[in-house]
């Protein structure tokens, strides 16, 4: 593919080729990526690579269970339009509705000079309503201002990234004006290189068996909550900083608490927490 801004990884995100591929289809495509995989495994740092890649802006819109698509576009802020009126403002024009229009992220992403990427974060925490009241902007890129009765096209088009825990099913039509792809969790191999980006520094047999034990632990069922990588490498940072070598992570897990994140699997390792020291032992 050529002739756009090719996506080929970050300095500190490193990507699978599939995920390489998959994002400049959708750079190419001009449409939406939605980006679905369990907590974690990078979702929304992908926007941040993409962005510092290509060496664009990046504008992010963090959904919540009350974010309206509209909010996304525009705000016509009515309280601070009253507040004026009533004690004067000595740089908005009271009698003009413009001055209280506030773009939303969408909306400076529209009316940026030059292409940006959009990072739409966690879209499944809002209403369902919300990403049906998104599909035109998304897909011809305006929206209409009632309160100006102007339409706000996009400059340039934005790479818009969209992210998902997967809480909620969206609507077959935005699925349709996306390109989807489900980051996997890293394998160990790939696991070795993202540490590695991070602690270039780490000593090999340290890496090992902070690995085998990390996934030593994902491998347990029981637990509701399993680590994620940035919870590794949060623990790799937490043992280099207290000095802790190979020989210190041999036989136990340290900092169990930065790995393990739920009361009731940590009361779970601590009941089985001779049967676990087997586990490691033998890895």
């Amino acid at each position: 593919m050529v002739g756009f801004d090719q996506f080929s990884g970050a300095k500190k995100y490193i990507v699978s080729p599939e995920l390489k591929s998959i994002v400049n289809v959708a750079i190419a495509l001009e449409r939406p990526l939605l980006v679905k995989g369990e907590p974690g495994t990078g979702k929304t740092l992908l926007a941040h690579a993409i962005a510092e890649s290509l060496e664009k802006k990046l504008y992010i819109w963090n959904v919540k269970s009350s974010t309206k698509a509209i909010d996304g576009c525009y705000i016509y802020d009515t309280v601070q339009r009253l507040n004026d009126s009533r004690f004067g403002s000595n740089s908005r024009n009271v009698d003009s509705v413009e001055d209280y229009i506030v773009m939303g992220k969408l909306g400076q992403s529209f009316e940026s000079d030059e292409q940006v990427v959009l990072l739409i974060d966690e879209i499944d925490k809002a209403d369902p309503e919300f990403t049906n009241d998104l599909l035109q902007e998304l897909d011809i890129m305006e929206f209409y201002i009632q309160e100006l009765q102007k339409t706000i096209k996009a400059k340039h088009r934005p790479i818009v990234i969209i992210t998902s825990n997967n809480e909620k099913e969206l609507p077959d039509a935005f699925l349709r004006r996306c390109v989807f792809h489900y980051i996997t969790f890293p394998t160990p191999d790939l696991m070795r290189s993202i540490v590695q980006v991070h602690y270039p520094r780490i000593k090999e047999i340290l890496l090992e068996n902070c690995l085998s034990r990390f996934y030593l632990l994902r491998e347990l069922n029981q637990l509701r909550k399993k680590p994620s990588t940035s919870e590794l490498i949060d623990w790799i940072g937490v043992l280099m900083k207290a000095g802790l070598t190979e020989d210190d992570v041999r036989d136990k897990i340290p900092f169990l608490g930065t790995l393990i994140k739920k009361e009731i699997d940590l009361n779970y390792l601590q009941k089985y927490k001779q049967e676990l020291i087997g586990l490691v032992k033998d890895n």
